[in-house]
C-alpha cells in the first residue's frame, strides 16, 4: 500500500445551517442521524430499485411501486445510518468529518438512537408489506449483510465490497416485485450495480484517508493507495460491463447496449477530472446520483421495448 499526502479540506458529516438550523434542537439531532439532511444517500439507494423495475420492464406500469421504493429507500437508509452511528460511535468521535455526529457529539442519547432505529424499520416494514412475496423474501436477505457492514471496515480493506452488495440489492428487489422470478438478466444487473457503487464509495472514501489510518479504520481508498483512479476506473468498467451483459440478456442486439453511453461518458469524466488529493472528491461522489438516473434512463428505454 502507498501513502498518499492528503490536502483534502474536511466537509464535516452534520451541518447546521439552512433548513436544518430551524429545527429544534432534539429533532434536529434525530434528522441528522438518519441523515435526512443528505439525499445522496437514499438516492443511491433507490438507483438500484429503479434499475430491477425498469430493466424488467415494469417501471411504467408500476410507478406506485417506485414511489413505494423510494420511501423504502429514505427510511432504510435512514435505519442504517442510524444503526452505523450505534456502532462506530466511538470511532466517529475519533474521525474529524463525523466527530460532530449526534451519538458521538452528545446530540441524541444511545437509548433514543434505539427507538429511532425501530421507527424507521416499522415504515420499512409498510413499505415491504407492499410487494408481492418473493420479493418480501429477497428484500429480508439483506438484513444479514446490512448487519454485518459496520464491522467490515475493522475486518478487511474492502468494506465498500460489502456496501455494494448491501447498495445493490434494491436491483434484485426491484426484480423480482415485477417478475416474480430470479434470471441470468437480474445476476448481471446486480453484479454490475455493485461494482459501481464500489466505485463510487472508494472515491468517497478518499476524505478519510488521514484519519481512517490514524484510527485504524480501513478502506478501499486507503488499500489502492496512489492508485486510486485507476481502481476506480475498474470498478466503472465492471459496471458497465454487467449493466451491458445486463441488457444482452434480454436483448441481445447492438443496438440496445448503446443506451449506456450517456452512464458510460459521465463515469469517463468522473475519473479524468478526480484529483488524487481527494479535494474534489465529495462532489465526485455526490455526481452518482446523476449517473444512476442516466443508468436507470437506460434501463427503462430497453424494458420499456418489452422484450422480457
Amino acid at each position: 500500500m502507498h501513502s498518499v499526502a492528503v490536502t483534502t479540506k474536511i466537509v464535516p458529516d452534520s451541518e447546521y445551517s439552512g433548513f436544518m438550523g430551524l429545527l429544534p434542537a432534539k429533532l434536529r439531532g434525530f434528522v441528522l442521524l438518519a441523515r435526512f439532511d443528505r439525499p445522496i444517500g437514499w438516492w443511491l439507494l433507490f438507483w438500484p430499485c429503479v434499475f430491477g423495475l425498469a430493466l424488467s420492464g415494469g417501471l411504467i406500469a408500476r410507478w406506485d411501486l417506485a414511489l413505494w421504493m423510494l420511501l423504502g429507500a429514505i427510511v432504510m437508509r435512514g435505519a442504517g445510518c442510524v444503526y452505523n452511528d450505534i456502532v462506530d460511535r466511538d470511532l466517529d468521535a475519533q474521525v474529524a468529518r463525523t466527530a460532530s455526529r449526534p451519538l458521538p457529539s452528545g446530540a441524541v442519547g444511545l437509548k433514543a438512537a434505539w427507538v429511532w432505529l425501530l421507527a424507521l424499520a416499522a415504515v420499512g416494514l409498510l413499505v415491504l408489506l407492499q410487494l408481492r412475496w418473493e420479493a418480501q423474501l429477497v428484500a429480508v436477505g439483506s438484513l444479514a449483510l446490512v448487519a454485518a457492514y459496520p464491522f467490515m471496515k475493522r475486518i478487511t480493506w474492502w468494506p465498500q465490497v460489502c456496501l455494494g452488495l448491501v447498495f445493490s440489492w434494491g436491483a434484485l428487489v426491484g426484480w423480482v416485485a415485477i417478475t416474480g422470478s430470479l434470471d441470468a438478466a437480474m445476476w448481471w444487473l446486480y453484479a454490475g450495480t455493485v461494482a459501481w457503487v464500489i466505485g463510487y464509495d472508494t472515491i468517497y472514501a478518499m476524505q478519510d484517508r488521514e484519519d481512517d489510518a490514524m484510527v485504524g479504520i480501513k478502506s478501499s481508498a486507503l488499500r489502492l493507495g496512489g492508485n486510486i483512479r485507476s481502481g476506480v476506473a475498474t470498478f466503472y468498467a465492471l459496471a458497465i460491463f454487467g449493466w451491458g451483459m445486463a441488457i444482452w440478456s434480454i436483448r441481445p442486439e447492438k443496438q440496445a447496449l448503446i443506451a449506456l453511453a450517456p452512464v458510460a461518458l459521465h463515469l469517463m469524466l468522473q475519473l479524468v477530472s478526480l484529483k488524487a488529493d481527494g479535494s474534489n472528491a465529495l462532489g465526485h461522489f455526490r455526481s452518482n446520483r446523476m449517473a444512476g438516473l442516466l443508468a436507470a434512463l437506460a434501463f427503462l428505454v430497453v424494458g420499456a421495448a418489452g422484450q422480457y
